[in-house]
């Protein structure tokens, strides 16, 4: 892997912009990787290398004609292939959508290339997104880059596996039970969930609508903290087509130096779900990092959020899978990797409406006490899965005595989905086969700005910044 494919997204725009690095060197270099490892890996299903090269030669060509450029300014990316990037395929791992075309740009990618950056590819997902693997019966099969014999997750696992090869400097996914989140940490990476609709979702298939709005959120994967934040200032903000659009106080920004007088929480367990001890150490290690830093760190245990997972999966795998029966021809089925995260026939037909209502109750009832409780505390520091990556097909786990079955594996990254919070990983640790560990850093609603803050002092209190 060359220097520039080591880059981060921030740190490239400022060798562009500066003049020591073209747009087209940069492109060219992402795209030679790509070339090498693509192939292998499976990560970006459609790559346009000419239409990449020509938009990085225009990029030049605007710079020396002194035009501005954005701080993105020849950086390439890759859009998950449920993110509608114009000309790009955008077929969301589905037979039914083989060769569909996006017309125009989803708001984020808009954004992002009115900052300079340059879409080279879509990515491989689960079809209809519903996997915490990477597969389907258009594309294949994406292998982690760290070790082809992993997944490096889902739903968001073709956009992590392209970061993390060099394929690109950064992605951007989305994420209803962790998609965003999980990837990241399966490849070493700083993943962001923000608050449902921060980041304009307009543009996503499916689109966001009934339990959705509250769990879904599109969000970037790259390279840094640094990186996150300048993502998030470039893609944030309404559009006025979002329907559940968030407000992002643009003075939390700047007030992000004075994070060091927030009390910090942390747990290691939670929810009845154990965590690989690798896991554990690397929360703790987290936490004391960040204490030597200066920050209040305190020991905290939720209460009132022991049915948080439980009503996770009413809203995501029966609620939502009822909206994908209904969307799709008669008798069609989907991949098998895509049921199953979703309820089986047999529990999706004993959700009642009675039960449908008090689960959205319920829901917002957790994220008034889970508010309460961040009132004094308002950072979380937890795991982001039970497990690091997997090999392909695991679906359970022994630890220290206990089956963690899938996917509840994942109900660390899930709750904050239920509870619409935003939340980041950011890599501290290595598993016992060797895989990163990431550490889950999760805010109050709005308050996206500290969690980036907080996520930008780890990557420096481990010296990774």
């Amino acid at each position: 892997m060359s220097d520039i494919t080591r880059l981060g997204a921030a740190a490239l725009g400022r060798l562009t912009n500066r003049g020591e690095l073209t747009a087209l060197q940069v492109v060219d270099a992402h795209l030679r990787r790509a070339d090498a490892v693509n192939p292998q890996i499976n990560a970006i299903t459609d790559l346009q290398a000419d239409r990449a090269r020509a938009a990085a030669e225009k990029a030049d060509k605007e710079r020396r004609a002194g035009r501005a450029t954005g701080p993105l300014h020849g950086v390439p990316v890759t859009v998950k292939s449920s993110i509608a990037a114009e000309g790009f395929r955008y077929e969301c791992g589905s037979p039914l959508r083989r060769g569909k075309i996006a017309e125009v740009d989803a708001t984020l990618v808009r954004r992002l290339k009115a900052q300079g950056a340059i879409v080279i590819g879509t990515t491989n997902v689960p079809e209809y997104l519903m996997a915490y693997e990477t597969d389907n019966a258009l594309y294949g099969r994406t292998n982690s880059p760290l070790d082809s014999e992993f997944t490096p997750g889902g739903s968001s696992g073709g956009c992590a596996a392209s970061v993390a090869a060099g394929c690109a400097a950064a992605s951007f996914g989305s994420d209803a039970g962790g998609s965003v989140r999980v990837p990241a940490h399966f490849c070493g990476l700083y993943g962001l969930k923000p608050t449902p609709g921060a980041i304009p979702r307009t543009g996503h298939w499916p689109g966001v609508s009934g339990p959705s709005t509250t769990l879904a959120a599109v969000g970037p994967i790259a390279r840094t903290a640094d990186d996150l934040a300048l993502l998030l200032t470039c893609t944030s903000g309404f559009d006025g087509e979002d329907i559940s659009a968030c407000h992002l106080d643009p003075g939390q920004s700047a007030a992000m130096e004075r994070i060091r007088d927030l009390r910090i929480g942390w747990f290691d367990t939670a929810w009845n779900t154990p965590v690989t001890p690798e896991t554990r150490s690397a929360v703790r290690e987290a936490a004391t990092a960040l204490r030597a830093r200066g920050f209040q760190i305190e020991r905290k245990n939720l209460r009132g959020l022991e049915q948080a997972p439980r009503v996770w999966w009413e809203q995501f795998g029966i609620a939502l899978k009822t909206l994908i029966d209904v969307s799709v021809p008669r008798g069609y089925r989907l991949h098998p990797l895509s049921y199953e995260a979703m309820a089986t026939d047999a529990e999706q037909s004993k959700l009642q409406y009675e039960s449908l209502l008090f689960s959205w109750v319920t829901q917002d009832q957790m994220r008034h006490k889970l508010l309460e409780q961040m009132q004094d505390c308002p950072v979380l520091l937890c795991p982001v899965a039970s497990v690091a990556a997997f090999r392909h097909g695991e679906r359970s786990w022994r630890i220290e005595g206990e089956t963690v079955q899938y996917p509840g594996a994942f109900a660390y990254s899930q709750v904050f989905n239920l509870l619409g919070v935003p939340a980041a990983t950011v890599p501290v640790g290595v598993s016992a086969d060797g895989m990163p560990i990431g550490v889950q850093i999760a805010g109050r609603p709005g308050e996206d700005w500290i969690v980036v803050a907080v996520a930008r002092a780890l990557e420096t209190a481990l010296d990774r910044g």
